[in-house]
Parts: structure tokens; C-alpha cells; sequence
């Protein structure tokens, strides 16, 4: 019998229609607007290393009702790259963990022409034995949060 993969990489975008400096920006605010705008997915976010924005940060986030499978994540920013509208996380410790033992996650805005923007979001992950599926609710998770953050901001203009 075949080993079965047990690392691999998801990928998803979603096309929004807030501009990419806009959307960027909220992203880089999620400490304080994910919890506020969207209560049912984000209990809390409580930064316990630096400003959870800059690289090296280590944010705690206590997940609703609305996540699948997590209810607590820490996570430590890896890359912040503003020019590129980029960055990246690892998770450091919580649910995820019991399921997948390393999960990095990478997300960039990318301008459109005209208006709106792309948002790319991937996730590279190593599971924790060959019978846990592929974080297939995660990436679902982060497509509807995206969408959610443009309607939000919509209504904020």
C-alpha cells in the first residue's frame, strides 16, 4: 500500500469589489474589525506579542460559533510586506493543531483593473495522520470571511 500524502497547499481567490489599498488595510485591522463586524465568526482577538500587525506579533483568537472545528487559535505574523499587500502567518498553537501539526497561511491583495481587487488566499499544512481530510472547511472559512469584509466595508463607505 501507497503512503498517503499527508502535506499539501489549498488555494483560494475571491474577486471583491473594495478597492486593494481599502481591503488591505481592513485586513491589517482584523484585531479590531473582524470581532466587531463579525461577532457570530470572532469571539475575540487579543494580541499577546507586539501590535498584531507588525511581523513577530502572536495574536489569540477565540472563534464563534460560525467556525467549523476551531475554537481557538494562536497564531504568530511571519512576513508583512505593505508594497505587495502581503503577509503571512503560522499557527502556533490551538485546535488546528490537534488535526494538522504545521499550518501556514499566506494572504495578498491584488489590484484589479478598473475596480475591486483580488484577494489570494493559501494555506500549506502537514496533517497530523493520513486520515484527517485537507482543511477544506478552513479555506471555505476565509472565502466567506473575505466576502463578508467587502460587504462590510461596502456599507462603510
Amino acid at each position: 500500500m501507497a503512503d498517503q500524502v499527508t502535506s499539501g497547499k489549498l488555494v483560494v481567490e475571491v474577486e471583491v469589489k473594495a478597492n486593494a489599498d481599502k481591503f488591505w488595510e481592513a485586513l491589517r485591522d482584523f484585531i479590531f474589525i473582524f470581532p466587531k463586524a463579525f461577532p457570530n465568526d470572532y469571539k475575540s482577538v487579543e494580541v499577546l506579542e507586539g501590535d498584531g500587525i507588525v511581523e513577530g506579533s502572536v495574536r489569540l483568537i477565540t472563534y464563534g460559533e460560525g467556525s467549523p472545528i476551531v475554537k481557538v487559535s494562536k497564531e504568530k505574523i511571519e512576513v508583512v510586506d505593505p508594497k505587495n499587500k502581503t503577509f503571512a502567518y503560522n499557527v502556533i498553537e490551538g485546535d488546528l493543531l490537534k488535526f494538522y501539526k504545521r499550518f501556514k497561511a499566506h494572504i495578498t491583495v491584488v489590484p484589479k483593473e478598473g475596480e475591486g481587487s483580488l484577494v489570494k488566499w493559501s494555506c500549506e499544512f502537514e496533517k497530523a495522520s493520513a486520515e484527517i481530510p485537507d482543511p477544506s472547511l478552513i479555506k471555505e472559512f476565509a472565502e466567506k470571511n473575505f466576502k463578508e469584509l467587502d460587504e462590510y466595508l461596502g456599507k462603510q463607505a
